[in-house]
């Protein structure tokens, strides 16, 4: 059962992954409710300034925590339903990036791969305190514990993130089926290469699933062109 959700619409300079949680139909649904709340609150998102973007991503992150709430609400057997999510909108004079969760977005630029976004996850807490190393984070047995996510509270508590684009960048975003099975090595040589982006993520999704394809993979790549 697909858990995740995407969506990539270039007119409107917005991109967006969602890795549903809490099994099933619930994490099926949540990922869906996140993604048609973000391409409803953009849909007439054309040519807006960055500062206006802001507020549209975390508009799109408070309807969908609202309208998920509202669903368990209703159907209380899902309740625990949820999801990690990313959402990258574009304007003229940069990026806007909003996060919650362990789905992850990079961006290669000049040859350098940055994770943009921060793990909202119990190892990666553990790491930054430095009770464990990143090798030690990877096969850590808590590791798929999430401290934040769309739909699990009232209040919103998303990561936001703003930066100048260039031609040439490549943004990458991604559900942890897609990083927990290939490193970043792995994904930098992969954006690296001189294949299309279409090609690029068919080559990370087949590497993901070599590697064990252990759970549900999207990937997303935008290129600014």
């Amino acid at each position: 059962n697909n858990e995740d959700a995407f969506a990539v619409r270039a007119d409107l300079g917005l991109c967006v992954v969602a890795d549903g949680m809490g099994g099933a139909a619930a994490g099926e649904l949540a990922s869906r409710i996140f993604t048609e709340a973000a391409l409803e609150v953009f849909s007439n998102a054309h040519g807006e300034p960055g500062e206006q973007r802001v507020a549209l991503v975390q508009k799109a992150f408070v309807t969908a925590n609202e309208r998920i709430l509202a669903h368990v609400s209703r159907h209380p057997a899902h309740k625990g339903m949820g999801c990690t999510a990313e959402i990258v909108s574009f304007s003229a004079d940069g990026f806007v990036l909003g996060h919650m969760g362990d789905s992850r977005t990079y961006r290669l630029r000049n040859s350098d791969l940055k994770q943009l976004s921060s793990d909202h996850s119990l190892v990666q807490e553990q790491v930054d305190q430095g009770v464990i190393t990143p090798d030690e984070a990877k096969t850590h047995p808590m590791r798929n514990i999430i401290l934040r996510a769309v739909g699990v509270k009232e209040s919103v508590a998303l990561d936001l993130l703003r930066g100048r684009i260039f031609r040439g960048d490549q943004f990458l975003l991604c559900s942890d089926g897609l990083t927990d099975m290939v490193g970043d090595a792995t994904i930098k040589q992969v954006l690296s290469s001189g294949e299309m982006p279409a090609k690029k993520v068919e080559t990370l999704i087949a590497l993901a699933n070599q590697a064990g394809g252990k759970d549900n993979i999207t990937v997303v790549i935008a290129q600014v062109n």
